[in-house]
């Protein structure tokens, strides 16, 4: 491993009268001879006596990459080397998602996740810094938030490998630019308040204590490339290696917000825009997180709906890998037109409720008009994204070898319903890649190889970012896309081929009735 931390045991030669160097000098000239120049933290220091004379001078140093130099930062009794470890961080508005990894080995010991903190004083990041705004003081409180939140994670997982606290030497964390401007106590009103200069977007590495944070050394925050593409996303190029590829790639994380970069080793294009809360199940009616009690797949056979509910529980509510699955099997079945408007002639389970029309998913549960219409402007957001980016690029969507889908949201949900109703771009289902939490990934590839900070520096220069609402046709492409799967079928043609398939089974089903 090649990390931005590492532990060697040394057995440097007591002191005598002979050979008085001091025991810092002693252990620092010991590593110089290991082919390591470091010098020693102040907390390192505090240990040299009388750790060191107890252990009869056999110990283990910790050291701890700070960007331009090593640093002892702990000390330790005996041969500890092969106890390393190291946490990589996906800082997210939602979830914080925290992995310990073996440092000798690379190998991921575990993984835990919880709520962010900050929800409370938000669900959404506007909402937070609207709070910020009316108080100050809720800047504070969000910075704590965020620490503790990561802190519950590293101390589960200490927890579980029965570690002692702060065992861990590095830290290296993916967030968006809020998000990581709460970490840091930053004001983050600049995120969306014009000029949309942002106040810091290259943390570098900062000791872990000052950001409260229960590592020994430093922790690494990714870049980001601007207000609204953060160090999520570089994280996440660094995790599918698109900058180093020969062919092109695209890579889409899609959430409230949606990030888009196109590209090889050779050019990397890039924007960002407002996808909406409805892909996390916001704004729905009966919407919710991906959580027990959410509907998370749906099938229509025979005329019925049938629902997965997460945790085999009865349902609560949909989540939006269901909801595209929804909304998928109503349009290839006729329950919608391509507007995406409800036709209440072709099933009983589609009434009026709550003055307007709305399809009956499970128990007590509706998804109305309202709902599908809100969904459908976050859908056309999303292939607006992407049709521009080849657009502007001259690229056809033949030439890209690999499309990226990361997050949450593209891990869980279909490619075919995604296609069906025209969020995804209608192209070979392997060439679509579900990345997960490559943000999450990308922290990992930091904390093992500490070459990734000068390969971020790179991919930023490389990137060049294109405002997709200056495009003078964006308003076109926006309003064309708002149907089900687009205006222009022809650019769907498995879509195509679906629905006449369905059509003349229906056919064949009522001739035969």
């Amino acid at each position: 491993m090649n990390g931005i931390s590492r532990k060697i045991y040394l057995e440097p030669e007591a002191p005598t009268e002979e050979d008085n160097r001091s025991d810092q000098k002693r252990i620092e000239e010991e590593l110089k001879v290991r082919g390591v120049d470091a010098t020693m933290t102040w907390q390192a220091m505090k240990k040299l006596y009388p750790l060191c004379e107890k252990a009869d001078w056999k110990i283990t140093v910790s050291l701890a990459w700070d960007e331009k130099n090593w640093k002892v930062v702990d000390l330790e009794a005996g041969d500890r080397s092969g106890e390393h470890y190291g946490v990589a961080v996906d800082l997210g508005s939602t979830t914080v998602a925290v992995r310990l990894v073996d440092c000798n080995t690379g190998k991921i010991l575990g993984e835990v996740s919880t709520f962010n903190g900050q929800i409370p004083y938000g669900t959404d990041i506007l909402t937070r810094i609207f709070h910020c705004q009316e108080d100050p003081k809720t800047l504070e409180v969000l910075r704590k938030a965020a620490a503790d939140s990561i802190t519950a994670c590293v101390r589960e997982l200490e927890r579980q490998h029965q570690l002692p606290e702060n065992s861990c030497i590095a830290m290296t964390i993916g967030g968006n630019t809020t998000m990581i401007h709460f970490l840091l106590g930053m004001d983050a009103f600049c995120v969306f308040h014009t000029p949309y200069a942002v106040h810091a977007d290259r943390p570098g590495f900062l000791p872990a204590r000052d950001l409260e944070l229960p590592v020994k050394g430093y922790v690494y925050i990714y870049p980001a490339k601007s207000n609204y593409l953060g160090g999520d996303i570089i994280s996440g190029m660094v995790a599918t290696g698109i900058y180093k590829k020969e062919k092109i790639h695209a890579f889409f994380d899609i959430g409230t917000n949606g990030e888009l970069v196109l590209g090889n080793r050779d050019f990397l294009l890039c924007g960002a825009g407002a996808a909406g809360p409805a892909l996390e199940g916001g704004v729905v009616k009966t919407g919710m997180r991906a959580m027990e009690g959410a509907v998370d797949r749906v099938k229509l056979k025979n005329g019925e709906l049938h629902c997965h509910v997460i945790g085999e529980t009865a349902a609560k509510g949909i989540c939006g890998s269901g909801i595209v699955d929804l909304l998928a099997e109503l349009f290839l079945h006729g329950w919608i037109d391509i507007r995406g408007v409800l036709q209440p002639e072709k099933s009983r389970k589609i009434m009026e409720k709550d003055g307007m029309l709305a399809v009956n998913y499970a128990p007590d549960l509706y998804f109305y008009q309202s709902d599908i219409e809100e969904f459908i402007r976050t859908k056309a957001a999303a292939y607006t994204m992407v049709a521009i980016m080849l657009q502007e690029s001259g690229i056809e969507l033949s030439e890209l070898e690999g499309f990226y889908v990361a997050g949450a949201f593209g891990k869980h949900v279909s490619k075919e319903s995604a296609i069906a109703i025209g969020m995804y771009p209608d192209m070979d289902r392997e060439r679509i890649i579900h990345a997960g939490n490559s943000s999450l990934e990308g922290a990992v590839c930091a904390l093992l190889d500490r070459n990734v900070t000068k390969e971020v520096e790179e991919i930023l220069e490389k990137m060049v970012y294109i405002q997709f609402g200056a495009v003078e046709d964006f308003l076109n492409i926006m309003v064309a896309a708002q149907a089900l799967p687009h205006t222009d079928i022809e650019r769907y043609p498995t879509v195509k081929a679906k629905l006449e398939s369905i059509r003349k089974q229906e056919q064949s089903a009522d001739t035969e009735n």
